[in-house]
């Protein structure tokens, strides 16, 4: 069957994507295939739609009576974007704006739906979705969020949390793979937003990015969770012997599924390769499958190299009303709680505390399961005096107070709090796959996250009658001892030292605070300080503009006299 081909350029929240569109050249409507390139890597000259892989669909596809749509993904297209902020680049305020390539992957397939619903030659109402690799899980990830997917075969494209988070994964995988989970969901509770649709699971029995176990436990959930809809026959699942890729047997099946499910064709399919030329070469020039001719040729104002920028409007809460500053905090620590912390455990494991004594001593206790944290006490030469929790930096020395901390503590004593990750307990961190930083979002949080739930848990556990503590810490971790503060009253008083202005980025400023899950979606750091009125709030060595905003909010809350700026 003759076929044409058209390439285009839309435009939507996640930067402009560039695909190419190959249709029969008959008339009338015709099913559709929505196919996503993943990380074949053409250097971005024409798009990794001009792989010969996805080149060899698309004509297969329109060759054979459908309309394809094969579209570049963000990292690897005309004009790239990045994907792997986290993996390669440590760009941790992602976590805080909530950001994660696989949202714009998602909703770039899901403006090539709109795009193939607009066309006349498409019947709505027969469009699937299929890919490899990173275009296997941009296949999962349209078809659950949009159902106008009919059918969906992602290959080699979606793990368990169980791999990704118990097996070390994650460090096999780009960041496009993997979303903020909040709902605290295995993967494959995903798919039960495709169900019951039909869903084809294909992988490979060799395949390094996702092993025959991981393979294995999906479909038996699939399996199940199929039945529960009386859809058991809609399921599949086909394992080819080899490593990560297509062959003639994966080409097959794909093709097989389409033609059945959106043709009612259930003939075997005999020309599954047509799509190559007999060495594997691509049949089409690959610079006629730009859409932009030349580099010159690209739109002025294409974002998608800022899009992690752009792509999550960050929250802009508005300033309390006088004599409702209580409600105001109450409604914002809420939704923090579930925006940020939903990781948090429901309380702290009970353990024996012992007195902290008039004599210095070292311990670690645990602060959640598996969790340990280390901690110094020293008494000072005021042992009834204020107490001091000090939380460290991973650069700071365990055992030591801190220059900065001389001024702050001055005679009484202070706790040296060594949280997750820091001291005794380090491990190694901002170096490549990065998998502790990079899973605990996959589990719900974040590691600064667990690292406040530390701080709380260890002066929840040292406070009675007459005993509170104040908290300080320099940088993020004064930040942390804030944020804190905002759900543990044993915290009467905070100090932070040189504390950032923003959790994301600016380019007037080195550095940002900790990344804490979708906090800059509820609020940014001066409203989260302003959220400690009416506890005492020092500011020391910050003169920027932003915590004017805290200021305000300490005045609105009839607080102004507890803050300060030193």
């Amino acid at each position: 069957m003759p076929a044409c081909i058209e390439g285009c350029c839309t435009k939507g929240g996640g930067g402009g994507i560039r695909p190419d569109t190959l249709r029969p050249a008959l008339s009338g409507r015709h099913p559709a295939i929505l196919y996503q390139c993943g990380h074949y890597n053409r250097d971005r000259r024409e798009g990794n739609k001009a792989a010969p892989d996805c080149q060899s669909h698309g004509i297969w596809f329109a060759t054979h009576g459908y309309v394809a749509l094969v579209i570049d993904t963000l990292e690897l297209s005309e004009i790239a974007g990045l994907h792997r902020g986290l993996l390669n680049e440590r760009r941790w305020w992602w976590h805080s704006a909530g950001y994660t390539p696989a949202g714009v992957e998602c909703w770039n397939a899901m403006r090539a739906m709109d795009y193939l619903t607009s066309r006349p030659e498409v019947d709505a109402g027969r469009i699937g979705a299929t890919g490899i690799s990173g275009g296997g899980i941009g296949a999962f990830w349209v078809a659950a969020a949009d159902d106008r997917v009919k059918a969906a075969a992602p290959v080699s494209g979606m793990g368990d949390l169980t791999f990704y988070a118990g097996e070390d994964g994650i460090s096999r995988h780009c960041d496009c793979f993997f979303l903020y989970n909040r709902a605290r969901w295995n993967w494959t509770t995903i798919c039960s937003l495709v169900c019951p649709r039909p869903l084809l699971f294909v992988n490979s029995d060799n395949d390094i990015y996702f092993p025959m176990a991981n393979n294995e436990r999906v479909i038996l959930r699939l399996e199940r969770l199929y039945s529960l809809f009386g859809a058991g026959d809609l399921v599949d699942a086909v394992i080819s012997v080899g490593g990560h890729g297509y062959r003639t047997d994966i080409r097959r099946a794909v093709f097989e599924f389409f033609n059945r499910h959106l043709k009612g064709d259930a003939r075997p399919v005999t020309d599954d390769d047509a799509g190559l030329k007999p060495d594997g070469a691509p049949r089409i020039e690959l610079k006629s499958l730009r859409v932009f001719p030349e580099d010159t040729d690209f739109p002025q104002d294409s974002i998608n190299t800022r899009i992690d920028e752009l792509f999550v409007a960050p929250a802009k809460p508005a300033l309390p009303v006088p004599g409702k500053f209580d409600l105001w905090r109450e409604d914002l620590l809420n939704r923090l709680r579930r925006a940020a912390f939903q990781a948090w455990p429901a309380t702290v494991p009970v353990v024996y505390v012992p007195a902290l004594g008039r004599d210095p001593r070292t311990g670690k206790e645990i602060t959640e399961d598996g969790i340990e944290v280390y901690w110094r006490w020293l008494p000072g030469s005021d042992p009834n005096g204020v107490r001091w929790l000090i939380v460290l930096n991973p650069e700071e020395d365990a055992a030591k107070l801190p220059e900065w901390g001389r001024n702050v503590v001055g005679e009484n004593p202070a706790l040296l709090l060594s949280t997750r990750g820091v001291g005794p307990g380090a491990w190694t961190h901002d170096k490549f796959p990065n998998p502790v930083e990079r899973a605990m979002a996959l589990l719900g949080g974040t590691v600064d996250g667990g690292r406040v739930w530390d701080v709380m848990a260890v002066a929840g556990r040292r406070t009675g009658a007459g005993v509170h503590w104040r908290a300080a810490g320099r940088g993020r971790s004064g930040i942390l001892a804030g944020y804190a503060a905002l759900y543990q009253p044993a915290i009467e008083a905070v100090i932070a030292v040189d504390p950032p202005a923003s959790h994301r980025p600016r380019p007037d400023r080195e550095g940002y605070g900790p990344a804490l899950l979708n906090v800059l979606r509820v609020l940014d750091i001066p409203e989260a300080l302003g959220c400690l009125a009416p506890r005492q709030l020092t500011i020391i060595g910050a003169q920027d503009a932003a915590f004017d905003r805290t200021a305000e909010i300490y005045r609105l809350a009839g607080a102004a006299d507890r803050f300060g700026r030193g």
